[in-house]
This record gives structure tokens, sequence and C-alpha cells, in this order.
């Protein structure tokens, strides 16, 4: 396996690193949402049978981890490096995940951008062969996240028309430089921090948007190509007003993305549902729409080329009370099919099995 350096943000990998697990699952309220059907596991409710948001949060990480191993064939002892984070101080779920999977581990915060951060540092580690394997992992969960950067939910304080709901969410992806593949990774293009002075910490899309733009120009810039050369250009949860910012700043850069090659996971994973007012937002929304619905797309053949690229605005509470400002991070993947339909190994439709994998430590949730 090849690594060529295009610039100092984007690797190409020939011929692409192996994608051989992967898995999404979530809460009851995306559960019901238009991608529901694509969720590996959905959980009945926000506690997931735990003393603390934070422990279902954990369980979370654990139920997606395992089935993501489950479908690649590869026992947990096996795993040789694991990365990934979440929202909270200290990275706690993730970090005792960590303790549960036993691989090395990095953990990494990038805000919503994390699942891409993670992918990003897993496929250079698998595609430079300093390890056979590697997963990312990253997740949200509403009630963890609501209580750090603004208001516990329990108080039922209002928000403006163009916040957005943390999603309840966690999304696993398993590289490997053997196996059967479902799909590969061909390349990513790291993102820079942008910063356009925005202080409200309900206005994250708007603050992403621009990072996004970057990023996007970066990479078509660096591998040379054009909009039309992806079936899917996707943002990781930049919401309506963060969308409708992003392709207009993109306009102006000269890069014009018609409707039907761009959509947004916090808009897909939801839908048509107000309340969640202008969409979905954590690291566990590109995780979980991105390692699920669009990959069980390209495994199935009906995407060939996605541009993956996860938002994340860098909100630190305390830095906000500072009166400091919100920057934006996006990084990209290229997440691509593996060949003709007779060479593809589809995901599998989630299962009864594969939803009830036992849990060590834990109480599941079925």
């Amino acid at each position: 396996m090849e690594i060529k350096r295009l610039s100092a943000q984007s690797w190409r990998f020939d011929p692409g690193v192996p994608v051989v697990g992967a898995a999404a699952v979530c809460g009851p309220k995306e559960g019901e949402g238009p991608l529901g059907k694509d969720m590996d596991h959905i959980f009945s409710d926000l506690r997931l049978g735990q003393k603390s948001f934070e422990k279902a949060e954990q369980l979370m990480q654990m139920q997606a981890a395992r089935i993501a191993l489950e479908r690649a064939h590869l026992p947990m002892e096996n795993l040789d490096f694991f990365c990934g984070g979440d929202l909270l101080n200290q990275l706690t779920p993730t970090c005792f995940t960590a303790r549960t999977l036993g691989a090395s581990f990095l953990g990494l915060f990038s805000a919503c951008a994390t699942s891409t951060a993670a992918l990003s540092l897993a496929a250079l580690a698998v595609a430079s062969g300093a390890v056979a394997n590697a997963m990312a992992l990253s997740s949200s969960h509403t009630c963890t996240a609501e209580r750090q950067f603004r208001y516990p939910n329990e108080y039922g304080s209002q928000k403006p028309p163009y916040s957005q709901q943390t999603a309840t969410a966690a999304g696993a992806l398993v590289l490997s430089r053997s196996g059967q593949a479902l799909a590969k990774l061909s390349g990513v293009t790291l993102g820079k921090v942008i910063d356009i002075q925005i202080t409200d910490p309900f206005k994250l899309g708007p603050a992403m948007a621009p990072a996004f733009a970057d990023t996007v120009s970066a990479h078509l810039r660096d591998w040379q190509r054009q909009p039309e050369d992806y079936d899917l250009i996707l943002s990781g949860d930049l919401g309506r007003h963060g969308s409708a910012i992003a392709l207009e700043l993109l306009k102006r850069k000269g890069i014009h993305l018609p409707e039907k090659q761009y959509a947004d996971c916090g808009l897909l994973l939801y839908g048509e549902d107000d309340s969640v007012f202008a969409g979905g937002s954590g690291c566990g929304c590109a995780a979980s729409v991105g390692f699920g619905h669009i990959l069980r797309r390209i495994a199935q053949g009906e995407l060939k080329r996605v541009l993956l690229v996860a938002t994340g605005a860098l909100l630190s509470p305390l830095a906000n009370q500072q009166q400091e400002t919100i920057p934006g991070i996006a990084h990209g993947v290229i997440l691509e099919g593996i060949g003709n339909a007779a060479q593809e190994k589809p995901l599998d439709n989630p299962s009864e099995n594969s939803s009830r994998i036992p849990f060590e430590g834990g109480n599941e949730d079925a």
C-alpha cells in the first residue's frame, strides 16, 4: 500500500485502505428518523439502563465497537489500534471504551469533526504499515453534551431557532490491511482552524461553515478534482443555516455544489423534524450517518465515491464565558466502492443477533 502526500493537508492511499467493519447505533429519537432503518441498534431510552447519561454514552460506544468488530470478523484482542473521542471533558466515555477494548489508544478532540479526524489517523496508521488493523469511533449524547456546553435538558430552557440538537448516536469503523472489504478509504484532507468571531454557543452551524468551505476547497485543489467527481459531498452537521452559508462561501470561491451532490448529516438524520430546530449536531451525528447509512449505500453500489467532511465547532464553555470566540474545523475523507457489484460485500441489514451482542461490565438495553 502506498501513501502519496499531495499537500500539507492531503494524502492519497493507493489502492485504498480496506474498510472491513462498520456500525452505527443511536437513541430513540434518531431511530424514529428517516435513517432509522440503517442503524444497527436503536436504544429504547436515553439512559440505556445505566445510572447516568455518561455511562449510557460509554455503553453506546461499546455497542458500536462490538458490532463493527463482529462484522470485520476481528476478535477484540486482535485490534491493534483504537482512536476516537466524544464531546465530554477528558473524553471520559471514549477512555473507558479504550479500557475495555485493550488496544493501543489515542484520544482525539475535534468537536463534531472527531469522527473523520479519528478515521484519518487510523487510515494513515494502517496505510503506512504501522498497524495491521485499527478502529475509529466517536459518539455524542444529547443529555451529556447539552449539560456540559449549554444547559441541562431538564431545565427546559428555550432555544433559538438557529440552534441544533446534539445527536444521541455513535459510529465505529474498522480498517485493516487484510480481510473482506465493504468499501475503501482512498484519501484524507485535514482541515485548518477557521475563526469568524462567532461567540453565540447556539450558533454552531454558521461557526463551522467557513471551515467546511475551506477544507472542500483545499481538497478539490489538492486532488485536482471537481464536485461532479463525487456522487455526494457530505458535511457533518452544519444544519440548515450553516449549510446555506457554506454553499454561498464555496460559490464565492468558484465552486458550485448542485443540490443533488450535497447533503448534511444533521439534516439527513432527522429529516423534516422541526423539534430539532436547524438540524442535528454532535460527533455521533457524522459518525452514525457516515459509517451507517452512507457506507451501506456505498457497499451496495448506490454510491461510488463520497467525500465525507465532518465539521466541528471548537466551543469551550470556559473560554466562551471569558468572551472568547468559537473557531471551526473540518476534516474530509474519501470513501469509495471496491469494484463492481459482484466484488462488493454489502453491509448486512440490522439483525436480532447483531443488536443483542452481550456486553461486559454493563447492562444491555435490548
